[in-house]
């Protein structure tokens, strides 16, 4: 049975939509992920994942130095083949000094003189699907929603911090719906959160995920909906622990951010908020119940492929003209569905 090994050093929705390629893989033989310090938690209690290996690039483990004492430690179990689900050339140097004899990845990646194999990157494809093609047979038919769907497993200890976390909430019966105010990229965080909020509280009781530094936007939400109304778990739970919450709720209204893809992984309806980047990047949901709100029709979208600190035109008119009351409707209707 072969051995694989899948590099993966991105960003955390990246590790979340990998999952899929890792239980492709995994059908076939043992499958070891290298991933980032922050990542590796999303890989815990994965079956599919003989072993995470972690690859802190930008601290223990930065510079060459870093990289070649990982890839000789990549070289003892003997991998068959690697995976370069992330595509840059320092992971494509890694899995060539671990000396694998196949290097597989996409034909547009900075890195691809250093593989073996190259897949067409199917631009026109979600890039879980995408990331799926990299492991499949090279005849594989389509794939199907289940496929390609990201998993993750919360354990014990997540729905434990979870429990505590909620102890202090009402039991009377109310419904959660939580938002995702946050983004690493500026120009993605929708502006009119608290807005939302002071909609929805009287019919939900919301609750705000994100990292410790989402906590002001948290702030924001309860001051405009009711503290009593708003559970804020901001920085206070892993990112598997996120993912327990998440499943607890009716819906998620979310940035195009890393609680999107949590949202898909736990398939908990979600309403995605499209500003600078389009859902045609290959980053929208896919949660079996899920819609996407967006402004049609401004020709200067999308300006980025990840969405830039500021606008670059100094209107913001992709989120500014996204109102509360639309992403209300949305929100609202999502639910009812079910």
């Amino acid at each position: 049975m072969p051995t694989s090994l899948v590099i993966q050093t991105s960003f955390l929705g990246d590790t979340v939509l990998t999952t899929g390629l890792v239980a492709e893989l995994a059908r076939l033989g043992a499958v070891d992920v290298v991933a980032t310090p922050a990542a590796a938690d999303l890989l815990a209690n994965n079956a599919d994942v003989r072993e995470c290996i972690v690859y802190d690039k930008r601290g223990a483990d930065a510079g060459i130095g870093g990289m070649l004492r990982l890839a000789s430690r990549l070289r003892r179990p003997r991998y068959d083949a690697a995976y370069l689900a992330q595509g840059s050339w320092r992971s494509a140097a890694l899995a060539a000094a671990a000396r694998i004899p196949r290097r597989v990845g996409f034909d547009t990646s900075a890195g691809r003189l250093l593989y073996t194999e190259l897949v067409r990157y199917a631009a026109d494809r979600h890039h879980a699907e995408r990331l799926w093609l990299l492991g499949a047979r090279r005849d594989a038919s389509p794939s199907t929603p289940d496929e390609i769907r990201p998993r993750l497993f919360p354990g014990p200890a997540e729905r434990g911090a979870v429990d505590a976390l909620t102890a202090g909430l009402p039991r009377d019966g109310a419904s959660l719906v939580a938002l995702a105010p946050g983004s690493v990229w500026g120009t993605k965080r929708w502006p009119y959160y608290p807005d939302l909020a002071a909609r929805l509280a009287p019919l939900h009781r919301l609750v705000v995920v994100g990292s410790a530094a989402d906590a002001p936007l948290a702030a924001a939400i309860a001051r405009a909906a009711g503290s009593d109304r708003v559970l804020d778990a901001t920085g206070r739970l892993s990112l598997l622990g996120t993912a327990e919450l998440l499943a607890r709720c009716v819906a998620i209204v979310t940035n195009d951010s890393a609680p999107l893809h949590l949202a898909s992984a736990m398939n908990v309806p979600t309403v995605a908020l499209f500003g600078p980047t389009v859902p045609a990047f290959g980053f929208g949901p896919l949660s079996t119940r899920s819609t996407i709100v967006e402004v049609d029709g401004l020709p200067c979208r999308p300006c980025d492929p990840h969405g830039p600190e500021v606008c670059p035109l100094r209107h913001w008119k992709c989120m500014v003209n996204l109102g509360a009351d639309r992403v209300l409707d949305a929100t609202l209707a999502l639910i009812r569905s079910a």
